[in-house]
């Protein structure tokens, strides 16, 4: 009797159907084949487990003697409950598709031959960079090193030798694998062939080798705290040929002396004379692109906002778009630094006696 429940294995209730049976063992089988892990005899004892499992509960009739002895052997088939053993072949049929479809559609379909390893996409990078305010307002092209991988040079990214292929070391040449219940099933490492492609030497058959790479990146303008700018092609190089990762530029903006950042609107704070505040003038204030004039209307009250449209972070978002920017100006008082300034204060506060206080009830 097998020691492993199937249906425990494959993830399915008893009751499962063949559909939901087929997907999970098409899951499984992606996560545990021996080519997605190389030298792993427990993902290939897995896969084994699995394929197995497989055979008995995607075939109606011999689930249904799985389900009645709890296990499956030609005795049981033919009425004998005695434990025992059966040799199942993947070209043999069950349900709407056989094994050897199924191994097709997940591996390439050389169940007759060497499995050949499937093109894969390479592994994106991400990577932080640092980068001033000024920087992130206006934009900036530089260059990096990243440590990455590219096709192996000596195999052409294959990841096997030139000199062909060797004996499979799963099955030791014979095609065919034993699980412990007895049932014989062709070797998902070679197909059946007894032959597997020998290992490139100089990449050990991962098909890529690291390196080291001086990368151009350009940073769009508008970039913050946290943005991602993708570098097409500069991740890891795609196994067996298949295509490169992305390289993703994390950025760390950093501080400013006077401005922040809420969005794509620019936010600073302006000192103003107590004269400019109360009779109005027309002041210079600083921007993300140099100096602009602000117009200070008569009476205005320190705190007060003012704002200069698309004076602020172009947006990511909307290509050409730029947000505002926001004045706060600050009235900041005179130093009194002679008795004749003195006098002319109090001249000032004997002609306008207003009390900032009345509203609150307030001497």
């Amino acid at each position: 009797m097998p020691e492993t429940d199937y249906y425990k294995l494959l993830g399915v209730p008893r009751n499962a159907k063949p559909d939901d049976i087929k997907k999970a063992y098409r899951r499984l089988a992606r996560k545990h084949h021996p080519d997605v892990n190389p030298g792993d005899r427990q993902a290939e004892d897995k896969f084994k487990q699995i394929a197995e499992a497989f055979e008995v509960l995607s075939d109606r009739k011999k689930r249904e003697v799985y389900d009645r002895y709890g296990y499956y052997s030609d005795q049981a088939a033919a009425g004998n409950a005695g434990p025992g053993g059966t040799v199942f072949d993947f070209s043999a049929g069950f349900g709407a598709s056989s094994f050897r479809d199924i191994f097709s559609e997940l591996f390439g379909g050389r169940s007759q031959g060497p499995v050949r390893k499937q093109p894969s996409r390479g592994p994106d990078i991400e990577r932080g960079f640092t980068m001033s305010f000024d920087d992130a307002m206006h934009g900036l092209t530089t260059r990096i090193e990243a440590d990455r991988s590219e096709a192996c040079t000596a195999c052409d990214g294959s990841g096997e030798a030139a000199s062909g292929p060797t004996t499979c070391q799963a099955c030791e040449g014979t095609g065919t694998r034993t699980a412990r219940s007895g049932l014989t099933s062709q070797c998902p490492r070679c197909g059946g062939s007894g032959k597997a492609p020998r290992p490139c030497a100089a990449c050990n058959g991962a098909s890529v080798m690291p390196v080291r790479e001086t990368i151009a990146i350009r940073i769009p303008a508008g970039v913050d705290t946290g943005s991602r700018v993708r570098i097409p092609n500069k991740g890891h190089a795609g196994r067996y040929g298949g295509p490169a990762g992305d390289l993703f530029i994390i950025t760390n903006v950093g501080s400013h002396p006077y401005f922040t950042r809420q969005g794509d609107n620019i936010y600073c704070t302006v000192p103003i004379t107590v004269p400019e505040a109360a009779l109005g003038a027309r002041i210079e204030v600083p921007t993300v692109d140099g100096k602009a004039r602000l117009r200070i209307p008569p009476g205005t009250q320190s705190g007060q906002k003012f704002r200069l449209r698309e004076r602020g972070s172009p947006s990511l978002r909307a290509g050409g778009v730029r947000g505002d920017q926001f004045v706060e100006v600050k009235v900041t008082l005179p130093k009194v630094i002679s008795e004749e300034t003195k006098e002319m204060l109090q001249q000032f506060a004997r002609h306008n006696r207003d009390n900032p206080r009345a509203e609150m009830g307030l001497e």
